[in-house]
This record gives structure tokens, C-alpha cells and sequence, in this order.
């Protein structure tokens, strides 16, 4: 299901994170990319499993690798819970709820072996579902639920398999403790 009638824009940020325009997501990831408005989520579901997804093949930036629940972009004065809310149906076809912002400060800047670079302002979220993801194919090749403490040592033990975001996040005690 599209939500989205226009093409999706984002929010570029100068560098105290205040927003001083927009761009068209399909333009801004570049070998420059500017700084930008970003969320990461980690879902846990009712047996406190964390859902890890497969970055879907043809994505352009870390196709194929494993990283946390799912990603987004607020658009322009969209609220973080509902650009969050959107994403979990757009991305993984599932409602959820009980949304805490966990590293609110978290900002990373990541170039892919393609040379495309991340540059995001990326406040990270913990929510919770009582569903299973039916994930749209465009983003997702597979997914696991998983017990949080052996997503963070299989990140501790291969971090070339994950998502740099998503190792630099587990990395952190407040994350691994709201995931706990």
C-alpha cells in the first residue's frame, strides 16, 4: 500500500540539526550527501524478541545486509510517530505501538562500497508488535526475530554482515538496555 501520492522528500539539516530545506529522497543519496533527518526502529515483540531485517538485493546503498527493524524519513513537519507509523506499514506491512525514543542524539555519516554515502541525523526508536511482519519486497528479502543479546554479539562477531548504523547502535548500553 502507497501512502504517498507525491515523490517522498527529506529534510536537510545544517550541522546543530536544524532543518534549512528539502530535497527529493531519490536525489539526495549521492557520493555528497547532505546532512538529513533520518529514524532508525527496532521492533520487539511480545517474547522480547528483537525483528532483524535483510536489506532487500537491489537496494542501492547495503544491499543484502542485515540491519535493524526498518528505516525512514520524516517528510517535511511530519511527526516522528508518524512518519514511523508509515514506514512500519510501508516497509514491513504491520501496525505498532508503545514508541520510545531511546538515542535521541544519534547522528552517523557511512559510505557503501559504492561509494553512495549516508549522512543522517537519525533519532533511534523502540516500539513494540503484536504482528508479524509481511514485509514488501522492494525492502526486505528476509527477516528473523531474534534474542537481543545475540544480535549484539553477532555484531560484536561480524560487522561486515550488518548495517554500519545498526553496529554503531547495539554498541551503545542505552539501546542494548531498552532492548534487554
Amino acid at each position: 500500500m502507497n501512502e504517498q501520492s507525491s515523490p517522498e522528500h527529506v529534510v536537510l539539516l545544517d550541522d546543530q540539526h536544524h532543518p534549512i530545506g528539502t530535497a527529493l529522497k531519490s536525489q539526495v543519496h549521492t557520493e555528497d550527501t547532505p546532512l538529513h533527518l533520518a529514524f532508525s526502529c527496532h521492533v520487539l515483540n511480545t517474547d522480547g524478541q528483537v525483528l532483524v531485517t535483510r536489506r532487500a538485493l537491489d537496494k542501492r546503498t547495503w544491499p543484502g545486509v542485515w540491519t535493524n527493524s526498518f528505516c525512514g524519513h520524516p517528510g517535511p513537519d511530519e511527526p516522528f510517530q508518524d512518519a514511523i507509523a508509515r514506514r512500519a506499514r510501508q516497509e514491513l506491512g504491520m501496525e505498532v505501538r508503545d514508541l520510545a525514543v531511546i538515542l535521541p542524539q544519534f547522528s552517523y555519516r557511512a559510505t557503501d562500497a559504492s561509494g553512495i554515502v549516508e549522512n543522517e541525523f537519525c533519532p533511534v526508536y523502540v516500539c513494540l508488535t503484536d504482528a508479524e511482519p509481511e514485509p514488501a519486497a522492494a525492502e526486505v528479502v528476509e527477516y528473523a526475530w531474534v534474542d537481543p543479546a545475540r544480535l549484539a554479539s553477532a555484531v560484536a562477531d561480524a560487522p561486515f554482515a550488518f548495517s554500519p548504523w545498526l553496529a554503531e547502535q547495539v554498541a551503545d548500553p542505552l539501546l542494548r538496555a531498552a532492548l534487554a
